[in-house]
């Protein structure tokens, strides 16, 4: 992770920066996510320290020793370890520059301000132009309120577009830090002219003009940018805050109920939209500078993430997060950025550090339920969730959060209940919700319930949003294979797998659907290239291994049924479906198919005389 030098990390981000205001809007456009429900009042359970949760290497006595384990960690993209390691070898060495910036840049990723902003003082001893290295300093500059020392740092620092843009923002803050509005606004006004950068112009210096009262250039610069960007929440927030305290709160409910017709569950949006329902009052969206250079970071960290360059995201939010520490949305993107890295006990630590207040914190517990699973502590997952649940039992997410896990685990009675639970909270379903039924469906399925599964696909199927074609294609192939591996329907189950290959034509799955179909259908050659396609984007799937099999025997491809049966065994099927494959591999997929039909015709004589 490591290698790259920092100022190849901030050229390749920053090249986004100027392809145009649709990527850039993404920095400031924060993701519906995962966070349905509104904050509890209560506190929420005490989620284990992330000390606790995984072992923390300790540093080895010799610099080799650690210089390995650091790169090693760092490219894993362990960033705790990897800080760990450099901690040490910060403390060791002092003379090495490259080994002095990859212990800066690991210090950053890992949020430990501490010890970066003094590899970064370390840093520009040797090298004054270092972009990186003067930005954290300013940034911890502005967080002192040593809003000239940071103007003049980022004026050192920034340099081209690679990093003009950060530097601009930071330094309209500092202006304003310092109380100098003109010199604050034609700050950002620098900006103007750049197709690219016009909704970072007209954003920040919305929130400038309402910090320093500026209140008629906040209300045009605020409407130009909600223009400009209506489903980005930042945006959207900012000004229905602003409006409200304009007294305009007709207005601020128009923007934040426009926004809920896109996501419609957004619970930041959701609470302000019913404090200001309830006539109560809402906060400026930046109330400091501190606040407001924070958004800056933030944003920009939002940029890298939709990049794909993970590291510079980390660096900007754990900036942002340094300069407000109680940045709900900035500790919920870094969570979901430290999840996605696996690094799930750090995600864990960040997800409990959102505010209490915050209505992001109920969303929050709910992920930390999951990522305790991830982590295997399985018994502290499900009480994790089911205190949650014993707090609130309307909490719809947890009831879910439990259902998946539940799922997960083939606790198929257990999901179906909980699913149960969670669609009776619905009120009347809409189509956010045709997972729920998705998922308690297969759950049915998997339980022998077909008729009640049937009922839940049908109705998922129903509530699927023409948005969601994949949505839509899952829903159709499951019922479609369990029509034809039933053997009923047929024909539908068939028409429904077409239908689904037309939306997801790269699906494995799908596809391997299609050649089972065919396979029901006596079309056995069709059959065969369909499964053959099939196993190139799925060559370790036991079902898929194991239709090809199929196959393959009904047209006279016995020693390569044999082979994919095998694979199929290898390659951990289920306990019937192993049984089945073993006795295919025995005796041969005719007689093994008659032995269960007279199996399963003993079971249904026997079932008769007990009366069913």
């Amino acid at each position: 992770m490591f290698a790259r030098q920092p100022s190849d990390h901030i050229t390749s981000f920053m090249q986004i920066l100027i392809r145009g205001a649709a990527v850039l809007a993404l920095a400031v456009t924060i993701n519906a996510g995962p966070w349905g429900g509104a904050a509890s009042a209560q506190a929420a359970p005490e989620a284990p320290r992330l000390d606790d949760l995984r072992e923390i290497p300790y540093p080895a006595r010799s610099v080799a020793g650690n210089f390995l384990a650091a790169h090693v960690a760092g490219f894993a993209g362990d960033t705790t370890a990897s800080a760990t390691f450099y901690r040490r070898l910060f403390d060791m060495v002092t003379d090495d520059p490259a080994l002095l910036e990859n212990a800066f840049i690991a210090f950053l990723a890992d949020g430990d301000m501490s010890y970066a902003l003094r590899a970064a003082e370390r840093i520009l001893e040797s090298d004054p132009g270092n972009s990186l290295a003067q930005l954290a300093q300013a940034v911890g500059d502005i967080r002192e309120g040593r809003f000239a020392v940071a103007r003049s740092r980022l004026e050192q620092g920034g340099r081209g577009n690679t990093a003009d843009l950060t530097a601009t923002l930071l330094r309209a803050w500092a202006y304003a830090g310092s109380g100098l509005e003109e010199d604050a606004l034609l700050t950002v006004d620098r900006l103007e002219g750049e197709a690219g950068y016009e909704i970072f112009r007209l954003y920040h210096g919305a929130l400038i003009a309402s910090f320093l009262g500026e209140t008629e250039i906040a209300r045009t610069r605020f409407s130009a940018a909600l223009e400009a960007q209506p489903s980005a929440l930042s945006i959207v927030d900012a000004y229905a805050r602003f409006a409200a305290r304009d007294e305009r709160t007709d207005e601020a409910i128009a923007a934040y109920e426009d926004f809920l017709e896109t996501f419609p569950r957004h619970p930041i949006a959701h609470a302000n939209l019913e404090a200001l329902r309830d006539d109560k009052s809402l906060p400026r969206a930046v109330s400091s500078v501190n606040e407001g250079a924070s958004e800056v970071l933030y944003g920009l960290g939002s940029v890298g993430i939709s990049d794909g360059d993970d590291l510079i995201a980390l660096i900007y939010l754990r900036l942002a997060i340094h300069l407000a520490p109680a940045h709900d949305m900035a500790l919920a993107t870094l969570a979901e950025l430290l999840e996605s890295r696996a690094q799930y006990a750090a995600a864990i630590e960040t997800f409990n550090a959102i505010p209490a207040a915050s209505p992001l914190q109920s969303g929050a517990q709910v992920d930390i339920g999951m990522l305790l699973e991830q982590l295997d502590r399985k018994a502290d997952a499900v009480a994790h969730l089911e205190a949650l649940i014993a707090r609130d039992a309307q909490n719809r997410e947890a009831h879910v959060a439990l259902a998946n896990i539940q799922r997960m685990r083939r606790n198929f009675p257990e999901a179906a209940e909980a699913y149960t639970r969670a669609i009776a909270l619905l009120g009347d379903p809409g189509p956010g919700d045709w997972t729920l039924f998705f998922f308690r469906g297969a759950s049915l399925e998997r339980m022998g319930e077909w008729e009640r599964a049937e009922a839940d696909l049908r109705q998922a199927l129903d509530l699927v949003p023409d948005t969601s074609p994949l949505g839509e294609a899952q829903i159709l192939n499951y019922l479609g294979y369990s029509w034809v591996d039933m053997d009923i329907r047929l024909d539908e189950g068939y028409t429904m797998i077409q239908r689904a290959i037309e939306l997801a034509p790269d699906d494995g799955h799908i596809i391997d659907s299609l050649g089972w179909a065919y396979f029901k259908l006596g079309r056995y050659e069709d059959a065969v290239r369909e499964l053959e396609r099939a196993i190139e984007h799925l060559p370790n799937d036991p079902v898929v291994n194991d239709h090809l099999g199929d196959v393959y025997w009904r047209v006279g491809r016995r020693l390569e049924a044999r082979f994919q049966w095998e694979r199929a065994l290898a390659n951990d099927p289920g306990e019937d479906d192993r049984e089945m494959i073993e006795r295919k591999l025995e005796i041969g997929l005719d007689e093994a198919e008659a032995d269960s039909r007279k199996s399963e015709a003993g079971e249904a004589t026997d079932g008769a005389r007990e009366g069913g």
